[in-house]
């Protein structure tokens, strides 16, 4: 019987709570007196519930690293500085590094993704093309998608509209500002990042703006009629052959190439607050070995440690996602982390998605998002 009880919330979906929960005998047979309940929260729930709220009711949290700057500040989770033997190398992309914060860091990688192009892999044979490598390729697709009244797919709903707009920002070599002293975005950059998103617009059905990334990955394996997305948060479940259709997943194809891309994914926490933080520690450290970490593959999770990335068995499971994405991880952009910057990542995604559906013009949105940014 066990003897302590730790609950830990993570966000509704097989890529996140299957990991979790399928390996739990794996755990138990480390520590039999540790149990976990987990629990799980809508996607929405997952990027924008505050921390410190969380920490009061759960001992381990699933998190996103734009947090970090309230996690610093509040006190709310326990740094993990005595789980020995971490690297930024044993990571993929700059995974362990978006933990860091005040020379602390505070969660440890156990999913990695940002944003990649996914595609249809039986419709882009009927179309007889090949993913595109830029974004003149990509509108090429495009035209070509539509002379077979097909499409182009992109999820823009709220902060996904954002997301996409860090990733272009990024890939045309004028990166968003990641803290508050400096002036958000190039203005004409960011007037040619929301142009090439108002263009890929063009080729794409009109329901898009509603769409989140998982809806979007959704939609293409339950659809006939969309052929390429060119960035999007990697779910690479979706590739897994018990699909139906699996889809096939691909580097960025940014108007410089593969560069840039707004870096996601999940890190693993405890709660300062946690009765049993010894305990909690101990999962932490069972989550950062090679082999739990592959197991978490084996149950249609991200594996964060890049060796695994790098798995033959692990890629031919899931379509060669990892290999064939791995040059636009190692190039990611890691967006702003300071305390406060949720709010503004909350209302700045749906005032880009205004502006793509016509209720706001160009210059109007990025006055407001700047004073959103410099909390004026």
């Amino acid at each position: 019987m066990s003897s302590i009880k730790l609950r830990g919330m993570t966000w509704d979906h097989r890529r996140a709570i299957d990991p979790l929960t399928r390996t739990m005998p794996l755990f138990r047979r480390l520590h039999p007196e540790i149990d976990i309940e987990w629990s799980a929260r809508p996607l929405s729930g997952f990027e924008f519930t505050p921390i410190d709220k969380l920490a009061e009711e759960y001992d381990l949290i699933i998190l996103d690293h734009p947090f970090m700057g309230s996690v610093a500040a509040s006190g709310s989770l326990a740094p993990l500085d005595r789980i020995e033997g971490l690297s930024d190398a044993m990571f993929v992309g700059p995974s362990l590094r978006t933990y860091r914060m005040d020379g602390k860091f505070w969660a440890l990688p156990v999913d990695a993704a940002c944003q990649v192009a996914v595609s249809r892999p039986d419709l882009m044979k009927t179309l007889g093309a090949e993913p595109p490598g830029n974004w003149d390729g990509l509108l090429a697709l495009g035209a070509k998608a539509r002379r077979q009244a097909m499409h182009l797919a992109i999820g823009l709903a709220g902060v996904h509209s954002l997301m996409t707009f860090f990733t272009l920002m990024a890939n045309l070599g004028a990166p968003c500002a990641v803290v508050r002293e400096e002036a958000l975005a190039d203005r004409d950059v960011a007037r040619e990042a929301l142009g090439l998103m108002r263009g890929l617009l063009e080729f794409c059905p009109p329901g898009v703006l509603g769409w989140n990334s998982i809806r979007l990955h959704d939609e293409m394996a339950a659809r006939d009629d969309l052929v390429y997305c060119p960035a999007v948060y990697c779910f690479a479940t979706y590739a897994e052959a018990d699909r139906a259709r699996p889809l096939r997943f691909h580097n960025l194809p940014g108007p410089t190439g593969a560069s840039g891309s707004t870096i996601g994914g999940t890190g693993l926490a405890v709660s300062a607050r946690s009765p049993h933080i010894d305990a909690a520690m101990a999962y932490v450290r069972f989550c950062a070995e090679l082999s739990t970490q592959r197991a978490f593959a084996e149950h249609h999770g991200q594996p964060a440690l890049r060796d695994l990335w790098l798995d033959e068995s692990i890629n031919e499971r899931f379509g060669d996602c990892y290999r064939d994405t791995l040059q636009t991880f190692e190039k990611c952009w890691v967006r702003p982390r300071y305390d406060g910057y949720l709010a503004f990542q909350e209302k700045a995604g749906d005032l880009i998605e205004a502006h793509l559906r016509g209720g706001l013009d160009q210059d109007t949105l990025l006055d407001r998002l700047q004073r959103m940014h410099t909390g004026d």
